[in-house]
């Protein structure tokens, strides 16, 4: 990975850059602070040229969704990468954001090096045209990008435990396909080890996960992905189905990409 992206964080260097110098610079990215204030904020994206930009939800001048909105109306061209942060979780704050062009929403507290970690793939995944051809992705990579865009559009918020178990799960089928037929004997038990959790958490997680997508996803979004499901009265697909549609989607190529069994 080319280590030049620079990030703009709207929060005091203190709270970031004491115990956490060394970890942006291992990943890759030069830190810029500023105030949380969305104006400030516009003025030193202006200024700073930032690939990736970290500020609140909520702060003062402008909020976060405000300064997407109007760098994208001055900037339509602008591959810049938003995330948004909050201290609480907001189905409608979320939505507001990722439909305003978020890239990524995330509660407090957290940790900076997996943030670090999710950036560096939305920028490799989504990101702006000198990113997708001057970077080259293993298959592992390839593979966890893909699933975890796929979950994004289709509206499964990442702060929840059902996210992680989904897509861990959807990666694990497309790697052996067999998994799906054995859902609770192999996949949960597989997943919840991972976690350090139950087979039946990860199975209710995953379900919750399911039926938060479909209150708050895209009705155009589902009916691609999941249409039979919508359409034939049957409601919302079970677990098993959910991931061995979105699976399937990938081992047949449909989004052009080599899986190397693990």
């Amino acid at each position: 990975m080319k280590k030049n992206f620079r990030v703009l964080i709207a929060d005091e260097e203190k709270e970031y850059a004491s115990q956490n110098g060394h970890i942006f610079d291992e990943h890759g990215f030069t830190p810029e602070f500023c105030e949380k204030n969305g104006r400030t904020v516009l003025e030193r994206i202006e200024r700073f040229k930032p690939d990736v930009v970290l500020i609140d939800a909520f702060m003062s001048g402008i909020d976060g969704i405000g300064v997407i909105k109007k760098l994208k109306a001055v900037h339509p061209e602008s591959t810049t990468v938003f995330v948004i942060v909050s201290n609480y979780a907001s189905p409608i704050v979320e939505r507001e954001a990722i439909e305003a062009g978020a890239a990524y929403y995330i509660i407090k507290p957290f940790s900076i090096e997996d943030l670090l970690d999710r950036i560096t793939d939305i920028i490799r995944f989504c990101g702006g045209n000198q990113y997708n051809t001057q970077t080259v992705l293993s298959s592992d990579n390839r593979l966890e990008c893909m699933v975890t865009e796929m979950l994004h559009q289709i509206g499964v918020p990442a702060h929840i435990k059902g996210y992680h178990y989904i897509r861990d799960s959807i990666i694990m089928c497309v790697r052996r396909p067999q998994m799906i037929n054995a859902v609770t004997k192999e996949l949960y038990p597989a997943v919840a080890q991972r976690y350090e959790t139950t087979p039946s958490r990860v199975e209710r997680a995953i379900r919750h996960a399911i039926e938060v997508a479909w209150d708050r996803g895209d009705i155009d979004v589902l009916n691609s992905y999941f249409g039979y499901t919508i359409h034939n009265g049957r409601g919302k697909p079970t677990n098993s189905e959910f991931v061995a549609m979105l699976s399937d989607r990938i081992r047949l190529g449909e989004n052009h990409i080599s899986v190397v069994p693990a």
